[in-house]
């Protein structure tokens, strides 16, 4: 968290911040956006996804109208996504309005009439509205604090959601004399670039934060078949602990067509799983639906489409699989960005095959065309191709992609970095390996040394690091940090190492151990056995600090009894259930058991609006649910 900022501007920002949203501190990013536009300057903001973007300009949004400064325009790419926003915001007690296409003329009509009277401190609409002409000589007749540009990569012909109209929205400013701010959390340097260009931001703020999610563990799985495809799945929602009554948490599984989407929905439900399925290609009511039940939890696992996601904040999807692979690096961060949303681990995991990449180029030939987008286009599928071959840190990859930075240190979690990775080059039989000279006995001796001095197997790529000097975490939670061979081999690469490993094994002097994630061991050696605990590495450690913090993830009799109320509440109202509370207000909640409404407003996230409509039936449930003293 952070509290830097000018003063004034600072000290109104966090008053919104605790009265409106029920937080009392901004994060990382949020201070430096909100400053600039309060000062009446242009801002590019570059956070990753579920780090509160919205934020950004709905704070200044609310005090910009306290002002009188205004309303707030917040041009926004997908109804579903301006439909959510405007629902939280008036379940806060904020004035706001969208119009799209999915309105009857009355509603529209009254938005309008709300708008030109000033009484709106936001209106959401559409790139494709706000290039009419007829919306821009209504805005000429009311007052505008600011022009917010959300998903703002969409102007880009570079990036990975390219829409037209947006293009036009500078245009914008020929009639609005207010400062823009634009967001999104998936720019590179040169599509951040030409945001600020194409958007005409005069010396804009760029506030741009770390793209690292720690609690996030990638892999990639170089799978053929459907067949084996599903079986992966499968087990990995096993292994998330989502499949059935006493589960927890959710999991998306992406699917790049339409009827993929559907045989892999059908496949999850023929083995006793409760899944739903989403894609453009269902009716408008079978697509709310879909996601109603996923959101409330009806249904904990949703196959979809890339028409599902943008706007979800749901906190505690623990597994996104990528069933095939996308078309890019952007598209699958951001994508895999909607897991672990709570700070509770999570896994991100994409099947990759070629046939993939080919069905994403026949995706291609169907958009707009020019030789410099198609070429982007396949720039981009090879950029996704050398993220699922490369056998280097996946999340150190994906941040030095966005960044142009390659000191990233390895991340200790992906499975690179564990030391589970498939060679996809190998699995595929498609590439000729590079043939390596046998490694002379001396080098021999000092592998297996390393090896017989451990207290347990490893993964040859973590020992082929280590013997070559390496610092990533993984290394000290296997012990290899420490052995008299750490570093004595740094005059050989990694790959020549993993050679000769490899002979070793080929030869009998090591053997392998552990089928799903092999690891190298002394034939015949015991491996020592001990209890774990939470902290403790093994080949499946990546599922360890998920399980560790379960306790607080459920809460107890009152947080129960709190989820009930809100999902019972949500029906009544017509809303999502995360526009009551949160899960994470629910739990502070269930701890503090708090006795008073004066209490209530230390919880965070909770907020005045919510405390006056929902407040005394909190305060039932804590003094029904409290645990009874026992005499």
């Amino acid at each position: 968290m952070t509290k830097t900022g000018s003063g004034g501007n600072l000290a109104s920002g966090l008053a919104v911040l605790a009265e409106i949203f029920g937080h009392t501190e901004f994060r990382p990013g949020q201070v430096e956006a909100i400053d600039a536009v309060l000062a009446g300057r242009d801002a590019a903001v570059v956070l990753p996804t579920g780090s509160g973007k919205s934020i950004c300009f709905q704070v200044p949004a609310i005090e910009l109208s306290r002002r009188g400064a205004g309303t707030t325009i917040v041009v926004s790419p997908l109804i579903a996504l301006m439909q959510d926003q405007v629902g939280a915001l008036v379940a806060r007690g904020v004035a706001a309005g969208a119009l799209h296409s999915g309105q009857d003329d009355g509603e529209q009509s009254d938005v309008v009439a709300n708008f030109l009277r000033g009484e709106l401190d936001l209106l959401y609409v559409s790139p494709e509205r706000a290039a009419k002409d007829s919306f821009r000589r209504m805005l000429g007749r009311v007052k505008i604090s600011l022009l917010a540009i959300d998903e703002a990569h969409c102007v880009s012909q570079w990036g990975h959601d390219f829409r037209p109209d947006y293009m036009r929205l500078s245009e914008l400013r020929d009639v609005v004399d207010a400062p823009m701010i634009a967001l999104t959390a998936t720019a590179t340097p040169v599509v951040l670039k030409e945001i600020e260009s194409r958007l005409q931001l005069s010396k804009a703020a760029r506030v741009q934060t770390g793209f690292d999610r720690p609690n996030l563990a990638f892999e990639v799985r170089a799978l053929r078949t459907e067949v084996l495809r599903t079986e992966t799945t499968l087990a990995e929602i096993d292994r998330a602990g989502i499949r059935g009554r006493g589960g927890s948490g959710r999991a998306i599984i992406y699917c790049s067509t339409r009827k993929v989407t559907e045989r892999v929905a059908k496949a999850l439900r023929s083995s006793g799983m409760r899944a739903g399925y989403y894609h453009a290609g269902r009716t408008q009511l079978a697509r709310e639906r879909a996601q109603q039940a996923f959101e409330q939890g009806r249904t904990r696992i949703l196959v979809a489409t890339n028409a599902f996601g943008m706007g979800i904040d749901l906190p505690d999807i623990r597994l996104i699989v990528h069933y095939q692979t996308p078309g890019s690096v952007e598209a699958y961060y951001q994508e895999a960005g909607r897991a672990g949303r709570d700070g509770d681990f999570a896994r991100c995991i994409m099947f990759f095959g070629r046939a993939d990449l080919q069905t994403q180029r026949r995706f291609s030939q169907n958009g707009p065309s020019s030789a410099a987008m198609d070429q982007r286009r396949e720039d981009a599928i090879g950029e996704i191709e050398r993220y699922a071959m490369n056998l280097a840190c996946r999340h150190a990859a994906l941040v030095s992609h966005f960044t142009g930075k390659e000191e990233e240190e390895a991340c200790g979690r992906c499975d690179v970095c564990c030391g589970d990775a498939t060679d996809v080059d190998e699995s595929y039989g498609t590439a000729k390996a590079e043939v390596f000279s046998p490694m002379p006995d001396l080098v021999n001796d000092v592998i297996l040394g390393a090896v017989d001095r451990l207290s347990r197997p490893v993964g040859r790529r973590n020992l082929a690091q280590a013997l070559r000097g390496g610092k990533a975490k993984s290394l000290s939670r296997g012990g290899l940090l420490t052995i008299p061979e750490y570093g004595t081999l740094s005059e050989y690469s990694e790959d020549a190492l993993v050679a000769g490993i490899d002979a070793l094994l080929k030869s009998g002097q090591l053997e392998k151990t552990g089928r799903k994630y092999p690891t190298v061991w002394m034939p015949g050696k015991p491996v020592r056995s001990k209890l774990r605990s939470a902290g403790d590495d093994d080949s499946d450690s990546r599922s360890t600090p998920r399980k560790a913090k379960r306790p607080s993830r459920y809460g107890g009799d009152i947080a129960r009894a709190l989820d009930n109320y809100r999902k019972r509440r949500a029906r009544t109202l017509g809303w999502k259930t995360y526009m009551v509370f949160q899960k994470n207000v629910m739990l502070a909640i269930d701890q503090a058991e708090p006795e008073s409404l004066t209490a209530l407003e230390s919880i965070p996230g909770l907020g005045p609006a919510k405390i006056e409509r929902f407040g005394e039936d909190i305060l039932e449930i804590v003094r029904t649910k409290r645990p009874r003293p026992r005499d």
